[in-house]
């Protein structure tokens, strides 16, 4: 079977900021091969129906992006070629035997229409039997940002009842869900956004205790001081740069902090986080940065716990969906400019409904 694919490329490395004319929308005819010369050589073809986007991203877009990571789905992309992404997507068809034509599948895919996905890389089939619309589990609530703040606040911060949590890009993706999993856990919880509409949407709407617009501070430590008088026991940093600094010299002894992401630093526009090594000894803090990928292991764990949280409305999904792989490239844009407020997905095809 060939399909005519539409997908979005790079024309270039980006090392800094990323604009819109870094990318390109391209066409191409896809198939999958006949008869496959080795095991690890069988492809499957997905029609994508959402595309998760994600800031992280960025940093496979660089010229020395290989240098990062070893891991094979955090590895260099090239100019013209299509740009992965984690999605969901529907398998059109396949030559191999764990997945056949209809299937719903949740993986590693494309900025596009179509890709061909290979044996091996991250693919799996979807329950959709619950109900849930299937953008939560493209990067979503039960995706890659829900396992995300799962993994990285159940499994690197270890929370206790009534510790002091901070998070900061709280009314981004992980964040707004990491400060809902921290409030079931009996933590005190404040977040930074952005803007007054994010952070009266923390308060009032997710449940934070407290939450900040950090724009309108002008000494971060001094502002952490005032939330947390006592301290901070947990940091979840999707940030880095001055409030990485910030929120551990405000952190107690002891102190926990997850490092899922440094958006501040990301596009090389903010100078890096200088940390005072003195303190992290004295109080005994742990900085640790993660890959939710690393830890698959636990995701039905994961998938089965988020699920009920769900189903009983003790967590709430906060999305913000473009339309049309042509929307791709301003929907990842938005991401560093700020203009999303939760999961920011893109929905590539109409009547997925049909799919439950």
């Amino acid at each position: 079977m060939e399909v005519k694919n539409k997908y979005v490329a790079m024309k270039n490395h980006i090392d800094g900021a990323p604009n819109e004319s870094d990318f390109s929308i391209c066409e191409e005819l896809l198939s999958v091969k006949l008869q496959p010369q080795a095991s690890d050589d069988v492809h499957v073809l997905v029609q994508n129906l959402y595309i998760s986007i994600d800031p992280g991203l960025i940093n496979r877009m660089k010229t020395h992006s290989s240098t990062h990571t070893s891991i094979p789905e955090a590895s260099a992309l090239l100019p013209g070629q299509a740009i992965e992404g984690i999605g969901v997507g529907r398998v059109v068809d396949s030559r191999h035997p764990d997945f056949k034509a209809g299937d719903v599948v949740w993986g590693l895919l494309s900025w596009g229409e179509y890709c061909v996905v290979k044996a091996g890389v991250l693919l799996q089939k979807l329950d959709t039997s619950f109900g849930f619309p299937l953008s939560y589990y493209a990067g979503g609530v039960l995706g890659i940002s829900g396992f995300t703040a799962y993994v990285g606040f159940f499994k690197v911060c270890k929370p206790k009842k009534g510790e002091k949590v901070f998070v900061s890009a709280a009314c981004g993706s992980v964040g707004i869900l990491v400060g809902q999993y921290a409030k079931m856990s009996g933590c005190y919880v404040v977040g930074c956004a952005g803007s007054k509409e994010k952070v009266d949407l923390l308060k009032e709407k997710i449940g934070f205790d407290d939450a900040f617009n950090y724009k309108e501070e002008n000494d971060l430590s001094s502002t952490l001081q005032r939330y947390f008088p006592e301290g901070i026991d947990i940091y979840f940093d999707n940030v880095g740069g001055e409030m990485l600094e910030a929120a551990v010299e405000n952190m107690n002894s002891s102190g926990r902090v997850a490092v899922c992401g440094v958006i501040s630093e990301y596009t090389d526009s903010l100078r890096k986080a200088k940390l005072d090594m003195v303190q992290l000894i004295y109080k005994r803090i742990r900085i640790q940065g993660f890959i939710s990928l690393d830890l698959m292991s636990i995701y039905q764990e994961f998938i089965s716990t988020t699920t009920q949280y769900l189903q009983t409305g003790k967590i709430k999904a906060i999305e913000d969906i473009s339309y049309g792989v042509e929307s791709i490239p301003k929907a990842f844009l938005d991401i560093f400019r700020g203009n999303n407020i939760g999961k920011k997905v893109v929905r590539i095809v109409e009547g997925d409904h049909a799919l439950h």
